[in-house]
């Protein structure tokens, strides 16, 4: 490894490490988001995630995490990604919008007691932003992870969590940490 690439692997650490910091004052925020949670599975609901392109990843990471299991054996909690079902996403896409890939899904899915978790680094996804509309209808709650400054959707979800800085890539590694923490608080909450 050269100098100068030695010295852009430090300074991607050294961003990385600001990102995950930046998380540390939305604390409030996470917490708020972790009762929602808490309390819809509490109340026999599920929670829905979905996000576009690494954030789809990260939706599915999400609900394989409540779904299977994080760090302790404990039954599952029921969670599906919207992102996973390539047939309906491009049926939608082909027949509605793009658009409507997420929101056509909560219109058919979406029950009482169930949470709508969106994923958007930029927070100006129409999909993501049609899917808490959506939502709202439906009466269910919704919890944004966002970027930047929130972009279109910030101030449309119950409990909004932004990652103040620019980087989508460093945005994606701090939002990744929330859906952890959301998991690791989750566990301790439910089952001790």
């Amino acid at each position: 490894m050269s100098v100068t690439e030695a010295a852009e692997f430090n300074q991607l650490i050294d961003d990385a490490k600001r990102a995950i910091e930046s998380v540390r004052d939305l604390h409030p925020h996470i917490h708020e988001a972790v009762g929602v949670l808490e309390t819809s599975i509490k109340f026999g609901g599920k929670v829905m995630a979905c996000g576009n392109g690494g954030s789809a990843a990260d939706s599915a990471h999400f609900t394989t995490e409540l779904l299977c299991r994080f760090e302790n054996d404990r039954k599952p909690l029921a969670a599906i990604a919207l992102t996973q079902d390539g047939s309906f996403l491009t049926a939608v896409g082909n027949d509605y919008s793009f658009d409507k890939v997420f929101s056509r899904q909560v219109e058919g899915l979406a029950r009482e007691h169930d949470v709508l978790v969106v994923l958007s680094t930029s927070g100006n996804s129409p999909s993501i932003i049609e899917a808490i509309h959506s939502a709202k209808r439906h009466g269910i709650k919704t919890i944004a992870l966002l970027g930047r400054d929130g972009g279109n959707a910030r101030g449309m979800a119950d409990v909004e969590i932004i990652v103040p800085v620019k980087s989508t890539a460093r945005i994606q590694e701090a939002h990744k940490f929330i859906i952890h923490a959301f998991c690791r608080l989750l566990e301790k909450r439910l089952f001790g």
